[in-house]
């Protein structure tokens, strides 16, 4: 399979509007002021480069669009890398998403880096107190909306949404194969396959070789362990940017036990805080894993190899089919399985916050903590009540709230 360089529509005959510098400094931009997760981003791309400079297409984002939902992977860095490939190919996808991410790349390492640092300080555990019972309100209404847009009332939606949730509450973990199987599921029934002949399967093998000179042993291997991680995070947790919130909460929590309860909420806090795509919280926890008793090179080391280890699937994933994508994406059996694995997605990410919220609210065995309920409640009402209120501008105030209340319950 080649990839040519040059994206298709580079050979019509009309000249474009923009160059690709000026597209490489918009998502710049868009990476380092654009707060509100993924719903956010894609609504400010249709907003800033289809409806007011013109130079993406309504069809061509929505291929993109559609493309982004289909592929595992971040939602908006899919949407990002696709528009850039529309019309300078693998060169504008490559440049375009790696001036998206790096950003908040940079951004999560200098928290990690002052988490790791000063994370002992009163100060900095009294934020994150407050903070942490505020991420599980905002998840909870993202879950909500996520719910209402994609789950609507077909009956067998919900009987996966409801699935996918209670598999994540029991087993605190994600499961790929009940995302791979719902959207199965959906495309057998929508499409069933005895009604044509015609069938189509792809597979994807993703190796990652880390070799890093002049290490410790103990780091190299934490390294690899990470890469290899954070790659079957990227290749397969489908769904919005909260949707790798369960699977990195089975991994590094259950699975691996590099972090504890607590320092994950404070990795997704971290994630909300700050511009561009939600899964720039494996940057965070990438450092904070490595950098540990090893300083600020070995962390990083981890942020970049988490990183990258995340992003790489979904832009191999984004760039190799979109010529095809263009031709038969919409297929309705394509469709259909698309339908089948957000389902679960968002079932997942409804069931992750039961088990954060329960493990936040019952820190302390069996009995909850007030001041965190009435925080996560707080939360709620005003994103409710104020559906425009900015996330950041929550989590500041949560942060505030656990400053003052922090010396008293501890």
């Amino acid at each position: 399979m080649t990839i040519d360089a040059a994206a298709p529509d580079k050979a019509q005959a009309e000249p474009l509007g923009y160059r690709l510098n000026q597209l490489v400094l918009y998502f710049l931009k868009l990476g380092t002021i654009g707060f509100g997760g993924p719903v956010a981003l894609v609504g400010y791309m249709h907003r800033d480069l289809v409806e007011q400079r013109k130079w993406i297409s309504e069809s061509e984002y929505k291929e993109g669009l559609t493309l982004a939902q289909l592929m595992p992977g971040p939602l908006a860095a899919q949407l990002a890398i696709y528009l850039g490939y529309v019309h300078y190919g693998v060169a504008g996808a490559t440049l375009v998403g790696l001036t998206f991410v790096l950003p908040s790349f940079l951004m999560v390492v200098v928290l990690g880096w002052a988490y790791v640092a000063f994370g002992g300080i009163s100060w900095m555990q009294a934020v994150f107190y407050g903070v942490g019972a505020s991420v599980i309100g905002i998840i909870t209404i993202s879950a909500y909306k996520l719910t209402q847009k994609t789950i609507g009332t077909n009956r067998l939606m919900w009987v996966i949404y409801l699935s996918s949730a209670a598999t994540t509450v029991i087993t605190e973990s994600e499961s790929v194969w009940l995302f791979l199987g719902a959207g199965l599921i959906v495309w057998a029934l929508r499409t069933p396959p005895w009604k044509k002949a015609q069938n189509t399967a792809a597979g994807l093998t993703f190796s990652v070789l880390v070799m890093i000179p002049a290490a410790k042993a103990s780091l190299n291997q934490l390294l690899i362990q990470i890469a290899i991680f954070f790659t079957r995070a990227g290749a397969f947790v489908f769904g919005s940017g909260l949707a790798i919130v369960p699977f990195l909460y089975g991994g590094v929590v259950r699975e691996y036990g590099w972090l504890n309860d607590h320092q994950f909420l404070d990795a997704v806090a971290v994630a909300m805080i700050t511009p561009g795509p939600v899964v720039i919280t494996v940057g965070f926890i990438g450092y904070i894993v490595t950098a540990e008793g090893a300083g600020f090179g070995a962390g990083l080391a981890g942020a970049s190899v988490a990183a990258l280890a995340t992003f790489l699937p979904c832009y191999l994933l984004t760039v190799i089919p979109a010529p095809y994508f263009r031709k038969h994406g919409k297929r309705p059996g394509i469709v259909a399985f698309v339908d089948g694995v957000t389902a679960a997605a968002v079932g997942a990410i409804a069931g992750a916050c039961v088990v954060l919220g329960r493990r936040t609210v019952f820190a302390n065995g069996w009995t909850p903590e007030v001041i965190k309920i009435v925080i996560l409640l707080v939360t709620i009402g005003l994103l409710l009540k104020f559906r425009k209120l900015p996330e950041p501008i929550v989590i500041l105030g949560a942060a505030l709230v656990g400053l003052l209340i922090f010396p008293f319950v501890r």
